[in-house]
């Protein structure tokens, strides 16, 4: 098993033109190690990110250079586990960030909501504020941002884009497959961000943000996929994201990567149409980031009919 620590040289672009930080063949068993969306720099209540120097969110470990991955292919990334790795994790409301805040996008006249630091305390599968007792719920680890590297652009780490990044979708966990396309040699792969905790849309900005050890392996997919945005496949579930602004854009973007997901399985356009029509789901990532991200889903006892 190959492990990957990356302390203190994070990326915070989605970019081929990052220094590799190790290579992985189709198969291999990697664990790493991932740093917090504040890079580690918030630890208390009183830490406020707006005083707080960094060179950007959500650091990245990687990339990761797969050996074999060409452009054209897909990347399959088998997720076989999240395990948090401190106590604590950090939630934040933010003056200028947010599903319910002005924001360099979204302008408004309205004072900006006050700064606030939410600690959360993290025993075991129970996340808890330890002044709020009513800020409590179960842990639920998913990794915020995973992505291949684009052919020539360097994008943000906050960004959300057709080879994934910053997706904050909760079926990026442990026990589902990630199929993300491949636009350079090697793939590049990213991933960091996790979540201990989210509900749909990551409402105010932050969710409960936490440093993790990500186990997963790689499979290289060629010929029988034409992905074009990034895929999950869970136990009992398709799915497709889409990654836009507006939100009805993503939306149809995710409900037409699931449709020729289908056809790529047999389906008739028309009939994939129909039946997402009566049985498709559809879930919220963010409404928060420079794009949004819906995921279209359908139940694989649907789907799998050919």
């Amino acid at each position: 098993m190959k492990t990957i620590r990356q302390e203190g040289s994070y990326s915070y672009l989605f970019s081929r033109y990052a220094p590799i930080v190790a290579t992985a063949e189709p198969g291999e068993i990697i664990e790493l190690f991932t740093e917090d969306a504040f890079s580690g720099l918030i630890k208390d209540e009183t830490d406020l990110p707006s005083k707080t120097e960094r060179p950007g969110p959500n650091p990245q470990t990687g990339p990761v250079y797969i050996n074999g991955a060409l452009p054209g292919d897909t990347l399959a990334v088998h997720i076989h586990a999240i395990e948090l790795t401190r106590d604590y994790g950090i939630s934040q409301i933010s003056p200028a960030f947010g599903g319910l805040q002005a924001t360099n996008f979204t302008a408004m006249l309205n004072r900006p909501l006050d700064e606030r630091v939410f600690k959360y305390i993290i025993e075991g599968n129970r996340i808890y504020h330890p002044r709020f007792p009513h800020l409590a719920f179960e842990a639920a680890p998913f990794m915020g941002t995973m992505a291949t590297a684009p052919k020539m652009e360097a994008i943000s780490t906050l960004t959300p884009f057709d080879q994934g990044g910053n997706m904050d979708v909760r079926d990026v966990k442990a026990g589902n497959i990630v199929y993300l396309p491949v636009a350079a040699e090697g793939a590049y792969f990213f991933t960091g961000d996790c979540h201990a905790r989210q509900g749909d849309g990551e409402l105010c900005g932050t969710a409960v943000e936490v440093t993790a050890k990500i186990t997963l392996s790689f499979e290289i997919i060629r010929g029988v996929m034409n992905t074009r945005w990034p895929r999950i496949e869970s136990p009992t579930h398709y799915m497709a994201v889409g990654n836009a602004r507006p939100m009805e854009d993503a939306a149809r973007i995710a409900w037409k990567e699931l449709i020729a997901w289908m056809a790529e399985k047999g389906w008739d356009e028309a009939h994939a149409y129909q039946m997402l029509t009566q049985t498709g789901e559809m879930t919220l990532g963010n409404m928060v980031d420079t794009n949004y991200s819906m995921v279209a889903k359908i139940e694989k006892r649907y789907a799998d009919r050919f």
